[in-house]
């Protein structure tokens, strides 16, 4: 309580009220938490250095995170409340949305209008959402077989156990692209309702016309 009422220079502002005190190898570090939306990031300070009251390294994160035009601008407040209070809400990085996407350098501005490729469009699919994590396509496949066998799993449990009469069926079709299929299901009385689900689902390899003989 001693050191967040010490904590009043404009620079915390940015940053959560109350920090982690964690250990990082025995030694006592406060772990600040970025306030910028979309900013999981965080700022340690050692406390047993001699300088644990600097705030170097928390106003080098505000710079990257929130533009050195909000550094200036916060440091003619008075303390840290102030700029909670009447400078953050209306602050966005560099001051205003132009100037982020104001020209850098002097060079001739150009245009291209080359469609993105599958590795370039990747970059943008976080695009005024940084916070989104997007697992890989491995990820997502271990994720698939996992419920897959989750739900066989479950559903081979609740027909062992089941105490009553259940009905197979088979039935079969061609898809447009001429492919053909036959799917086997289950129809039985779950919880007082029809219940009907596809037990698996194959490709037939080949299909053979079939011939009847004339004498038959």
């Amino acid at each position: 309580e001693k050191n967040v009422r010490d904590w009043n220079a404009p620079i915390y502002a940015f940053f959560e009220p109350v920090p982690w005190v964690i250990e990082v190898e025995g030694r006592p570090v406060h772990v600040f938490k970025c306030n910028a939306h979309g900013c999981k990031a965080t700022v340690r300070c050692y406390m047993d250095t001699k300088d644990a009251g600097s705030t170097g390294n928390l106003c080098r994160h505000v710079k990257s995170c929130w533009g050195s035009e909000v550094v200036s601008a916060a440091d003619d407040a008075r303390n840290a409340d102030e700029v909670r209070t009447k400078m953050c809400p209306g602050f966005l990085k560099d001051g205003s949305i132009t100037a982020a996407f104001e020209q850098k350098g002097k060079g001739k501005v150009t245009y291209s209008h080359r469609p993105h490729t599958c590795q370039e469009t990747k970059s943008l699919m976080r695009t005024g959402r940084p916070e989104y994590y997007l697992p890989s396509c491995s990820t997502v496949s271990q994720d698939v077989h996992l419920v897959f066998a989750c739900t066989c799993n479950r559903i081979t449990k609740m027909l062992r156990e089941y105490n009553g009469k259940m009905n197979f069926t088979t039935d079969a079709w061609t898809a447009p692209n001429h492919r053909a299929f036959i799917v086997f299901s289950v129809h039985l009385e779950h919880e007082g309702k029809p219940l009907a689900m596809p037990l698996d689902i194959i490709e037939v390899a080949k299909v053979s016309p079939c011939t009847v003989p004339r004498n038959a």
